[in-house]
């Protein structure tokens, strides 16, 4: 997998970045808002339930004005009205009579029930001295509603509201009632129960010291339900828990915000739940739009990112082509342009500064190398005609043993000498001196010549040489240099070659209007490693071959230099044996 560039990995490490912060803040975000709708929402509820007990409390406190009002109607002063003016009384407060739908009572002062605005079996003549709303009317002289009663003779839940009825000197000449039943007149206005309670919110008034609904229950004979056992309902049992609001499942499983309001006159409880679902929706319709905004601004943020990286890296990409290229065809007069931001710029004045040393020691090197080249050059050639003419017999007979001595001395002589010819070539070539002369040639006495030269060596190394060539081939080249080219490829193929090994010399058809000239053995190739450094300077492959492979690393890559020179290329393939071949300009590609 090709690894990423410098631009790629900053603004793939800038896109991740961004997208890891908005991811942050996109997590903490909706948490944030489903909080701050939940909050709202039990605020809501809360707001809901204090504002139906606050008009409850209204509504009970109107009715007990109109009933004090009332009462002080029914006395002459000192003493309690007739019953007829009872009655009339009575049938003038229509107000009073829509206050107390379910009845309107006169008690004398010891609490018994004297007249009332319709009849009721039993009722006329009950004492209610007993009841605990009764005796605090009479002891306070004030008026006063009961805690929800079952009704004495009616046997029906009902709110009992009383009013005293007073002389001139402040005597309790008796007690002005109204009752209301809580199984048929609801105390909540209709209009506001339909407005706080539908399908999904519920709405419930509980009486937590009697255990009643007093609205929201399962509607039975006598109009009065009571609250479940403690486990069987999640909301009441919250509701009775003292926590005015939090969190509960409802009996379908979903979970539900509830806020409860007391009245504490009544001992009521309001009790308002809603799905928490009504939270979550709006908190995740806003997170929606947050999220496609938070996305687009992160996209812009990495394009923008992306785009100014690349500005940035875009020159230092074009200086590592530019450099990559100057390897490749090294020049003196190559140097890179000292433009763009400061960063860039400096780098480019080092680098090119760092060139300025590299020519100036390359030159110096060239220098040396030619000069101690020419200077070995003479003495050794001195010294193989001497050894030449000792082994060809001009000093006289020598021993055995010293025949075998002046003959090794011979050989390292002459491979001394190729080592200095390539030097010598390396550094004309690298100042650009190496000359050649181009001309059509017949490339059969090239190849013929190159396998009797060569043949000496093919002995020693037991490999059979051959060549295989057309009298009508022909090729553009300089003779001399394209053996020097053919000497190095045939020498590394005997060298590398097994025992009774094969090496060919044969022409093949090359790219169109060229030749190809190839050397081929059979032995194991160059290693796959070492292939794309194979025609670098001073490069040797470790093959893990005993024969001796010593050399200054420069023959394939002036084979490489001459080839450019002659206007041809070269190369290697393997395929059954390793196969080095020169392609040059063709005259003529007969068979």
């Amino acid at each position: 997998m090709p690894s990423l560039s410098l631009g790629s990995r900053l603004a793939l490490i800038i896109l991740l970045g961004t997208v890891a912060t908005v991811g942050s803040v996109l997590f903490v975000a909706y948490s944030a808002l489903v909080e701050d709708f939940e909050d709202i929402l039990t605020e809501q509820q809360l707001y809901e339930t204090r504002r139906i007990a606050t008009e409850v409390n209204q509504r009970l406190q109107l009715k007990l004005d109109v009933l004090a009002e009332s009462a002080s109607l029914l006395s002459y002063g000192s003493e309690l009205v007739s019953r007829d003016e009872m009655a009339t009384q009575l049938e003038r407060q229509k107000l009073l009579k829509s206050l107390f739908p379910d009845g309107v009572l006169i008690f004398d002062n010891n609490a018994t029930a004297i007249f009332e605005n319709f009849y009721t079996p039993g009722r006329i003549g009950t004492n209610y001295a007993d009841r605990k709303h009764f005796r605090q009317a009479m002891e306070t002289r004030e008026p006063v509603i009961s805690r929800p009663i079952i009704g004495r003779t009616t046997g029906v839940p009902l709110l009992s509201f009383l009013a005293p009825i007073e002389s001139d000197e402040g005597d309790l000449l008796g007690l002005l009632g109204g009752t209301i039943n809580l199984g048929t007149t609801s105390i909540v206005p209709v209009a506001m129960l339909e407005e706080i309670a539908n399908d999904e919110a519920t709405f419930t008034i509980i009486d937590s010291e009697n255990f009643l609904y007093i609205e929201g229950g399962t509607i039975t004979e006598n109009g009065i339900t009571p609250l479940p056992p403690p486990g069987e309902s999640t909301l009441i049992d919250a509701a009775l828990s003292g926590i005015t609001s939090g969190h509960t499942v409802g009996p379908d499983g979903r979970e539900l915000i509830y806020a409860t309001s007391h009245l504490q006159r009544l001992g009521w409880q309001f009790v308002r739940a809603v799905p928490f679902e009504w939270a979550t929706a709006p908190a995740k319709e806003s997170f929606s739009r947050f999220v496609w905004i938070s996305l687009g601004i992160a996209l812009l943020i990495a394009l923008v990112s992306y785009i100014l990286t690349r500005s940035a890296i875009n020159p230092l990409d074009q200086m590592t082509r530019r450099i990559n290229s100057m390897i490749l065809t090294p020049s003196e007069a190559d140097r890179l342009d000292p433009s763009g931001a400061n960063e860039v710029r400096n780098l480019a004045i080092a680098f090119n500064h760092l060139m300025d040393e590299r020519d100036a020691i390359s030159t110096m090197k060239d220098q040396f190398v030619s000069n101690v080249s020419h200077e070995l050059r003479t003495p050794l050639t001195s010294i193989n005609g001497a050894l030449r003419l000792i082994e060809s017999g001009a000093t006289g007979e020598l021993p055995a043993r010293a025949r075998a001595m002046n003959s090794l001395a011979l050989r390292n002589g002459h491979r001394l000498q190729l080592l200095i010819s390539d030097l010598l070539d390396f550094s004309k070539l690298s100042a650009g001196r190496m000359s050649v002369t181009l001309a059509p040639q017949s490339l059969q006495p090239i190849l013929e010549s190159t396998v009797f030269d060569n043949q000496t060596m093919a002995d020693e190394y037991k490999v059979v040489l051959t060549a295989h060539c057309s009298s009508r081939q022909k090729v553009i080249t300089d003779p001399h240099r394209l053996r020097q080219i053919l000497d190095n490829f045939v020498s590394n193929a005997i060298k590398f070659s097994p025992a009774n090994g094969k090496v060919r010399v044969f022409v093949e058809t090359g790219t169109p209007g060229s030749t190809r000239i190839v050397v081929q053995d059979n032995g194991g190739g160059v290693p796959e490693s070492f292939v794309e450094r194979l025609f670098d300077r001073f490069s040797q492959a470790d093959v893990g071959n005993t024969k001796t492979t010593a050399g200054t690393g420069l023959g394939l890559a002036i084979c490489r230099e001459l080839a450019a020179l002659m206007n041809g290329r070269l190369g290697y393939y393997y395929d059954q044996g390793a196969h080095f071949w020169v392609e040059l300009p063709a005259v003529g590609n007969e068979a």
